[in-house]
């Protein structure tokens, strides 16, 4: 495999692509260990500072990392509340979890997701794989605008690990 390069700014990179009629797969290279993406994506103080929008309120945000362990994310926007939730179905520190996700406005989407983390020389490509039961599922997701909410949160985790590489301990 030839090693991804370091590139100044990958702002806004993630990759949405549709393998099948009803998956989602995102693509997304950081500059940082495999170790310091899989932190900030199962620990709550630093999901608290990466996922969604900087201007959203953290109601909610449990994480119990284990495989049958549930997670729940709900975050005021404005006057509207939005929440998630899964289950942790398999985890293999720092390299996948796989887990379900259920957009609370939706109960009956339920998604099953694959994030996997390939690291190469310091350089970690994280691909999200949903896999939804449907293609109106699917469409729907694609449809709701998620695409510009996820390159922000990915964009801001990306600040957040860079901090997590500076100052390991202050985390």
């Amino acid at each position: 495999m030839t090693s991804p390069k370091n590139v100044p700014n990958r702002h806004g990179s993630a990759v949405v692509t549709l393998p099948s009629d009803t998956e989602i797969l995102i693509t997304r290279v950081f500059d940082y260990p495999a170790e310091l993406i899989f932190k900030a994506c199962t620990t709550p103080a630093l999901i608290k500072r990466w996922w969604g929008f900087e201007t959203g309120e953290w109601l909610v945000c449990e994480v119990d990392l284990r495989e049958g362990g549930r997670w729940r994310y709900v975050v005021r926007e404005q006057d509207m509340e939005v929440g998630f939730h899964g289950e942790y179905r398999q985890i293999d520190r720092p390299h996948r979890v796989v887990s379900t996700e259920v957009f609370e406005g939706f109960p009956d989407g339920e998604a099953l997701n694959t994030m996997t983390l390939e690291e190469v020389d310091g350089v970690t490509t994280m691909r999200t794989l949903v896999k939804h039961s449907c293609q109106e599922h699917r469409d729907g997701h694609i449809n709701s605008g998620m695409e510009s909410g996820m390159q922000v949160s990915y964009d801001r985790m990306e600040a957040v690990v860079a901090g997590l590489r500076e100052a390991p301990a202050a985390a």
